[in-house]
């Protein structure tokens, strides 16, 4: 059987059930006050299917009120079929590919993919590495800054992405306006447990964490090295090799204002790869997890364009 003939994704009112199930496990939450549970559906013929009503604040929802859902003409088991693509290709999915699948125009699906990279930006509690684990810090450059002047070498003109990758673990990647020690030291130590064994490349910038963590070992890429024993960059860097196989691949121009979207989105599917026991379907529900309090409006997303 087909992953799109799946029962969330044939009907409205499949997408409605399944949504509510994923979103809801103990019983619908009021979206005005928070309150969970006690709420009774509306169901009389005047009455939208799906609308419930706050048995606390007396206030009228539906499962997609305060989500990247709200007020969207289209129809919500094809917002599923969409969150299950972007979430079950590895490399991303262009929206001119999307609007062909999903039979809507391109304008709409480009601001659907949107709306879903918002939904796959988390908030990580707690650091990453500590207790002796390996945390790998390393950069990588995309594209050209806006207004940037024609440079004859180095990477001054393009867009800065720093990642930390945690071995077996999680990565975090950050959008950084240039590569120095004060752009990277305080990413370092909110993101970083101290009794972390760091590994980075040989570059300067990096040189001042050196007394900061558990260690920080360093490996020379300018001497040919790439791997010591376990001291290397080489998962950070095969992180690297996916974002940028689906930059230059897939999306082939990504601007820096919506870079730091397309990130989120790479992230997310990494943190919730196969690798790590996570299937297509557990990915697309961890995605419809993060749909709440993230709306994004066309005029919000085009103002940034």
């Amino acid at each position: 059987m087909s992953a799109l003939n799946q029962p969330q994704f044939r009907t409205a009112a499949n997408a409605r059930q399944y949504l509510e199930a994923t979103r809801w496990p103990d019983g619908p939450i009021c979206p005005h006050c928070g309150v969970v549970g006690g709420h009774y559906a509306l169901e009389g013929k005047a009455h939208r299917a799906g609308l419930w009503k706050c048995a606390d604040c007396r206030e009228q929802f539906t499962v997609t009120v305060g989500t990247v859902f709200e007020r969207s003409k289209i129809a919500l088991n094809v917002w599923l079929q969409a969150v299950y693509l972007l979430c079950c290709s590895k490399k991303g999915m262009s929206s001119h590919q999307m609007h062909r699948i999903l039979g809507v125009t391109y304008k709409t699906a480009w601001f659907m993919t949107h709306r879903i990279r918002e939904a796959m930006k988390t908030n990580p509690g707690g650091l990453l590495g500590g207790g002796g684990k390996i945390v790998e810090a390393d950069e990588t450059f995309w594209g050209k800054k806006e207004n940037a002047p024609k440079a004859k070498g180095g990477f001054v003109h393009k867009n800065a992405i720093f990642s930390l990758v945690e071995r077996q673990g999680a990565v975090r990647s950050f959008h950084i306006p240039r590569v120095n020690s004060a752009t990277l030291k305080p990413i370092l130590a909110a993101q970083v447990a101290r009794d972390t064994r760091l590994m980075t490349d040989d570059a300067a910038y990096h040189q001042k964490h050196k007394w900061e963590f558990l260690s920080h070992q360093v490996i020379n890429h300018n001497q040919g090295e790439y791997a010591r024993g376990d001291v290397t960059t080489n998962t950070v860097e095969g992180y690297f090799s996916i974002l940028k196989r689906g930059l230059v691949g897939t999306y082939h121009h990504v601007g820096e204002d919506h870079l730091h979207r397309y990130v989120a989105e790479f992230d997310f599917r990494y943190n919730h790869r196969t690798a790590l026991g996570v299937s297509d379907n557990e990915r697309t529900a961890a995605a419809l997890k993060g749909i709440a309090g993230k709306r994004l409006t066309y005029r919000r997303l085009d103002a940034a364009t």
